[in-house]
């Protein structure tokens, strides 16, 4: 049998899980909602990349000022997005890729949105860099994100843990995503702490524009 490589396995468990995607996250969505909101409405006027779009959570919360592209990794997921939006009756724009090959030129972008996402891309760093690299000089980046711990007790327990939800959906609970998206060449200019120091609000900008 052919070894799927770690994008593709990344689809396929998400696509498994699309149909109870929803119902499995209905506990925590009450908490992430406000900090949802909250991210888009910073969101500035212009091309804005979602990356992740998911199950298209972040619909309700899509500003009029923007013109949003989504993508997605899993088709099944993109396709309750799309659902969605029909239901809803919002113009989108949806298409499958990888974060870590994004299908546009340099500079396409005016700002970048990320919920929840970064713990499944296999190469963080490398995904962050594609997301860098479709933004406009200046762009931003604005995530919402779970990362590690810094509180030892915490740490240990989320790298002991991690093999878990790795293997049922594909989802790593213990990635340094600031760490990463300064690797990529970022700026870091907000890193609030929004549940413990495991959900953050992150928003960044490219070097270029320092």
């Amino acid at each position: 049998m052919k070894r799927l490589s770690p994008a593709a396995l990344v689809r396929r468990r998400y696509d498994r899980i699309a149909p109870v995607y929803d119902l499995g996250e209905a506990c925590m969505e009450p908490f992430m909602r406000p900090w949802r909101k909250a991210l888009w409405r910073d969101v500035p006027a212009g091309r804005v990349l979602e990356v992740g779009t998911g199950t298209g959570k972040n619909l309700p919360w899509y500003p009029p000022h923007a013109r949003v592209f989504g993508i997605d990794i899993a088709p099944r997921m993109l396709a309750r997005a799309r659902r969605r939006a029909r239901r809803a009756d919002l113009p989108m724009r949806l298409a499958v890729a990888d974060a870590q090959a994004l299908p546009f030129p340099d500079g396409t972008f005016d700002a970048a949105v990320t919920s929840c996402v970064f713990c499944s891309v296999p190469e963080p760093v490398a995904g962050l860099r594609e997301v860098l690299r479709v933004l406009r000089p200046g762009g931003r980046l604005l995530m919402l994100e779970h990362v590690l711990s810094r509180k030892p007790v915490l740490r240990q327990l989320m790298h002991w843990l991690d093999a878990v939800p790795v293997h049922l959906w594909g989802a790593h609970i213990d990635r340094d995503t600031v760490a990463s998206v300064r690797r990529a060449g970022f700026a870091v200019e907000v890193e609030r702490d929004l549940a413990l120091d495991v959900v953050k609000r992150i928003e960044a900008l490219g070097a270029e524009s320092r």
